[in-house]
């Protein structure tokens, strides 16, 4: 059986800031209108967070048992290792999303939005079939669609709603602009694995797109969101702070333009990860002030 930190390593915590951003930028957008709430947003927090590991064991148990992960670059696969058998890992990704499923309850109660239960059955079915099922959709180049709607605009405009009741125009362009990121940091993870998703029949975004458009989507992905966060100072000036991230974005940007591959995209894909947190951060920071 694998180890603890086989486990860990398993569940890519370098991921979750994509689960975390969301949440603060909601929460942020609830505070600019006097609206925020503790116990709302650490339910979602928590939500996003297990939701986020569910996915990550469920397409390491669908892309195992499918030999998609049996040659590849970056965190340790579990199924495809061998470390641990097929059966655990999906297990693992099923717990992951049933603690999604308990504390979405808990929030639906605190909230008093009921239909966010269906919501919540959609984001888990999204998780699941990305990589699973006979026809997964990650497969067709759509990830990063879902990538947009569910740890963007679901994520960011549902945290908002389930504190302040209402949906605003910073909530709106935050959304936006954290699923931009949050795609920027599905397409590095994809563009460093072309060459061995092609082979494996996987056509991804970067697959579908290429290698030289996948880098310039990157960059766009990664540069708009702050141009976004900019607009937010019509209603909160000190959503400007965003404007900071501009030399982490031209640090990240450097390697991308300039073709690495393989292993040297790793350091790229952690920063990216870190950048979405930053923006979660700073934009939470603006818009509560």
């Amino acid at each position: 059986m694998a180890t603890a930190a086989e486990w860990i390593s398993g569940a890519r915590p370098r991921t979750l800031p994509a689960a975390a951003a969301p949440v603060m930028v909601g929460t942020g957008a609830a505070a600019q209108v006097d609206a925020a709430a503790w116990l709302p947003a650490l339910l979602a927090l928590g939500v996003a967070l297990a939701l986020q590991v569910g996915v990550n064991f469920a397409n390491d148990y669908s892309d195992g048992v499918r030999g998609t992960d049996l040659d590849r670059i970056g965190p340790m696969r579990l199924t495809a290792s061998g470390a641990a058998p097929p059966g655990a890992v999906k297990r693992a990704a099923f717990a992951a999303f049933g603690v999604a499923a308990v504390l979405g309850l808990a929030l639906s109660a605190v909230s008093g939005h009921w239909w966010l239960i269906a919501v919540g059955a959609v984001c888990m079915a999204a998780a699941w079939y990305y990589t699973g099922g006979k026809t997964p959709y990650g497969y067709r180049g759509l990830g990063e669609i879902a990538v947009f709607v569910f740890f963007g605009l679901v994520a960011v405009l549902g945290t908002t709603y389930t504190q302040a009741d209402r949906v605003t125009w910073p909530a709106v362009l935050g959304a936006v602009g954290v699923g931009l990121i949050a795609c920027a940091l599905l397409m590095v993870n994809n563009l460093r694995d072309i060459p061995t998703d092609v082979l494996a029949g996987k056509r991804t975004l970067a697959v579908r797109l290429g290698d030289h458009r996948a880098r310039r989507a990157y960059v766009a992905m990664l540069w708009i969101p702050v141009l976004l966060a900019a607009v937010c100072a019509f209603w909160a000036p000190w959503s400007l702070v965003v404007l900071l991230l501009l030399g982490p974005a031209a640090l990240l940007t450097i390697p991308i333009l300039a073709g690495a591959r393989g292993k040297l995209l790793i350091p790229v894909l952690a920063g990216t990860g870190l950048y979405e947190l930053g923006y979660g951060l700073l934009l939470w920071f603006g818009l509560s002030v």
